[in-house]
C-alpha cells in the first residue's frame, strides 16, 4: 500500500463542516465527560440529528462520531466508554443494552489497494440484544434480534438472531430462550 497515494475527497460526511466541528467541541466539553446524567446527552445527540426512542440510558464518557448517522430505539442502555465510530450508520433496535467499552468500527480500509481505499459499511443491533462489555463490532455486522455478544468478544461477521456467540472472532455457543423474554416489552 502506499498511504502518500490516500484520498477520501469522495467520502460524504453526512452534514456540514460547522456543524461536524460544534459537535466535536460538545462533546469534547460535555457530551463524552464525567459528569452525570442521561437526558441532556440524549437531547444534545437529538440537537445534532441522532434519531432516537424514548427511555434510552446514556452514561458518561460515551463517543459518537457522527450523530446524524445515529438511530437508537426505545429503552436501550449505552455504558460507559462505548465508541460509536459511526461514519456509516448505526443502528439500535428496541430495547439493547450496549455495556461499558464496546467499540463499534463501521470504517476500515482495502488492503489490496495500492491507495488504501477506505470502506464503510453500517452496524445494525436488533431488538434486544446485548454486546457485552470490550466487546468490538466490525464493518457491516448485523447482531441479530435477541442475541448477545459476550464479554470481551469481536464479531467480525453477523450474529443470528437469539443466538450467543463469545470469543475473538466469535463463535456460537448456544441458542438463547426467546420464550423468556416478555411480549409486553414490544
Amino acid at each position: 500500500m502506499r498511504l502518500d497515494l490516500f484520498a477520501n475527497d469522495d467520502f460524504d460526511r453526512g452534514a456540514s463542516h460547522f456543524k461536524e466541528l460544534a459537535w466535536l467541541a460538545i462533546q469534547g466539553v460535555l457530551f463524552a465527560s464525567w459528569l452525570p446524567g442521561s437526558g441532556w446527552r440524549v437531547a444534545l445527540l437529538r440537537l445534532f440529528g441522532a434519531r432516537l426512542g424514548i427511555g434510552i440510558v446514556i452514561k458518561p464518557g460515551v463517543y459518537v462520531k457522527f450523530p446524524w448517522r445515529l438511530s437508537i430505539g426505545n429503552h436501550c442502555w449505552i455504558g460507559e466508554r462505548v465508541w460509536i465510530d459511526n461514519i456509516a450508520d448505526v443502528t439500535l433496535g428496541d430495547h439493547v443494552c450496549i455495556s461499558q467499552g464496546v467499540y463499534f468500527c463501521t470504517g476500515s480500509h482495502d488492503w489490496n489497494s495500492e491507495e488504501f481505499d477506505l470502506i464503510v459499511k453500517p452496524i445494525i443491533v436488533g431488538s434486544h440484544a446485548w454486546v457485552g462489555a470490550m466487546s468490538r463490532i466490525a464493518p457491516g455486522v448485523m447482531i441479530g434480534e435477541g442475541a448477545v455478544l459476550g464479554l470481551g468478544s469481536t464479531a467480525t461477521r453477523s450474529l443470528p438472531d437469539w443466538t450467543i456467540h463469545y470469543g475473538t472472532p466469535a463463535l456460537f455457543v448456544k441458542s438463547r430462550d426467546k420464550s423468556s423474554q416478555s411480549a409486553a416489552a414490544d
